[in-house]
C-alpha cells in the first residue's frame, strides 16, 4: 500500500480555510477502479458499474463516479450533491487508495500516536470545542448522540463510543467530565492502519466530520 504524506492531496483551502475543493485527478484515480473489487475492499454497497453507496454514521450516501459527486437523498428522496467538501476529500481518498481489506479495532491509537502528528497541531488541531462545550458535563448526553450517529458505546473513558464514517474505518470518541480541578476532555482514537491509506490532512477531514455531526445530532 502507498505511503503518502500530506503533501500528496495538495489540499485547496478557500480564502477563509473552512471549505475545500476535490482536485479532478483525485475523483479520475477512484473513478478507475473496479467498483465490485471496492466493495470488497470497503464494505460499501455496488449501485451500478458506476456508483457505489455506504452507510456515514446513521445516513446512507453514494459515490457516483460518472457525475464526480458525493450524494445525499433529500426529503423527498432525490439524490442531491452533498455539499461536504470535508467528507467529499475523506470518502474519495480512501476509495482512491485503499487496496486491502483492514483489520478492524486490533492497532487502537491516538492521534499523537500517527506518523504525521505533526500535521494535528495549530490551525490544524481537532475541532472539538464543540463537544467539549454540549457534553463536557453530561456522558449520557454523549452517549445518546453516539447512537443517533449509530454508534455503539465502548468501555473507555467516563463515556465512549465508536462510530463508523465509513464501513471498516471506526473512529471512537472518548470522554472524560470536568470537575473543579480539570476541564472536560474530548479524545479521539483510531485503527492505526487507516494512515496507510488516508494522509493526515484527509484523516482530519474525516474526523472533523464525525465530530460535527456528533455535535449536533
Amino acid at each position: 500500500m502507498p505511503n503518502r504524506g500530506s503533501n500528496d492531496t495538495e489540499i485547496e483551502y478557500r480564502h477563509d480555510g473552512s471549505h475545500l475543493a476535490v482536485d479532478g485527478a483525485f475523483w479520475a484515480q477512484a473513478a478507475a477502479r473496479d467498483v465490485t473489487a471496492l466493495s470488497h475492499l470497503t464494505f460499501f454497497d455496488v449501485v451500478d458499474d458506476r456508483c457505489l453507496s455506504f452507510r456515514f454514521l446513521d445516513a446512507t450516501l453514494r459515490v457516483d463516479f460518472e457525475r464526480r459527486s458525493l450524494l445525499k437523498a433529500d426529503d423527498s428522496g432525490r439524490w442531491q450533491a452533498c455539499s461536504d467538501r470535508l467528507l467529499e476529500l475523506a470518502t474519495v481518498l480512501y476509495l482512491a487508495n485503499v487496496r486491502e481489506l483492514l483489520p478492524l479495532d486490533r492497532d487502537i491509537v491516538g492521534i499523537a500516536d500517527l506518523r504525521e502528528f505533526h500535521f494535528f497541531v495549530g490551525p490544524h488541531a481537532l475541532q472539538l470545542d464543540a463537544l467539549r462545550e454540549r457534553f463536557g458535563a453530561d456522558p449520557s448526553g454523549f452517549l445518546e448522540a453516539g447512537r443517533r450517529c449509530g454508534g455503539t458505546s465502548v468501555e473507555m473513558a467516563d463515556a465512549a463510543c465508536r462510530l463508523l464514517p465509513f464501513p471498516r474505518v471506526p473512529l471512537y470518541y472518548l470522554l472524560w467530565q470536568g470537575d473543579k480541578e480539570y476541564a472536560p476532555r474530548i479524545q479521539v482514537l483510531l485503527d492505526r492502519p487507516i494512515e496507510t491509506i488516508l494522509a493526515a490532512d484527509a484523516i482530519w477531514a474525516l474526523i472533523n466530520c464525525v465530530s460535527e455531526a456528533l455535535a449536533t445530532a
